[in-house]
């Protein structure tokens, strides 16, 4: 299979070899025959260096476009990677459009129209980059073994669709809506962003309550569990879209049912990480 992958990207550039070798033999075949027809090569010796010349920069045009359509070869499978990289990130923006809490739309929508911006961008110019660079960037970025830092990106909001709430029983649904649930995610993202931000702060910038917090959750970050992950604690929970009532209870539970957040105890906090959409 990876042969016959090979012989079909290795054919364009065999064609053209083809063309070069048969203007070369062409013009070996005119040299004989203007020598067979006048007995003077010397007479004719302008006209078949004149010929030479037009040969040669036909060749070299000819190599030219074998080295560009090689380039154009490689390229193919990076584009293949930048296209589904596109449709995955395609897949997660309308399903967060389509749960995501109604008062937040208007801000979602403006950060799409900015992915799109960006990666229209990038198509439009992918030819021209560098194609170490672009093959670094189309690595498919897994979790990383070192704790969120500034900058690195905000925490996920992997909302919940309708589906996912009716697939709950009814006494783990209870009373709770789409847009409620919702909100709440949306809420404990934003508390992980803050302890994001917290971790990765210089001590200079911080007051000296915030620095022992800053501290404590640095620990926190470092254990393995943890490490690498957008997290939250239980203290951080203080509405208003979840606070620590029988209604965010139940959230808290249909969160864990769903896979949206995982839970640990690190020493006397209880701590949950934020998991990733698939």
């Amino acid at each position: 299979m990876d042969a016959a992958a090979g012989d079909a990207s290795s054919r364009p550039g065999a064609s053209l070899d083809a063309v070069s070798a048969a203007f070369r033999s062409r013009v070996m075949e005119l040299r004989d025959l203007v020598l067979a027809r006048n007995m003077y090569p010397a007479s004719v010796t302008p006209d078949l260096a004149a010929v030479d010349v037009s040969v040669t920069a036909m060749e070299a045009q000819v190599q030219a476009i074998r080295r560009r359509l090689q380039e154009e070869c490689e390229a193919i499978p990076k584009a293949k990677k930048l296209v589904d990289q596109s449709l995955k990130q395609q897949q997660r923006l309308q399903h967060m459009l389509a749960n995501m809490p109604s008062g937040m739309r208007e801000d979602a929508f403006a950060t799409l129209e900015q992915s799109s911006s960006k990666m229209l961008h990038q198509s439009l110019n992918f030819s021209s980059a560098d194609p170490e660079v672009i093959d670094h960037d189309l690595k498919i970025k897994e979790e990383t073994t070192a704790a969120p830092k500034k900058g690195k990106g905000p925490a996920p909001r992997w909302y919940i669709s309708t589906e996912d709430l009716d697939s709950l029983s009814s006494y783990m649904r209870g009373r709770l809506t789409l847009e409620k649930v919702n909100i709440a995610i949306n809420e404990v993202a934003t508390y992980a962003d803050a302890n994001a931000h917290l971790v990765a702060c210089a001590k200079k910038k911080l007051s000296e309550d915030t620095w022992e917090k800053a501290l404590e959750l640095r620990d926190i970050a470092a254990t393995e569990s943890v490490k690498g992950k957008h997290f939250f604690l239980e203290t951080d929970i203080k509405g208003p879209g979840l606070k620590l009532d029988n209604t965010g209870k139940a959230i808290l539970t249909v969160l864990r049912h769903l896979g949206r957040i995982h839970e640990t105890r690190i020493g006397h906090h209880r701590v949950f990480i934020l998991a990733k959409q698939h």
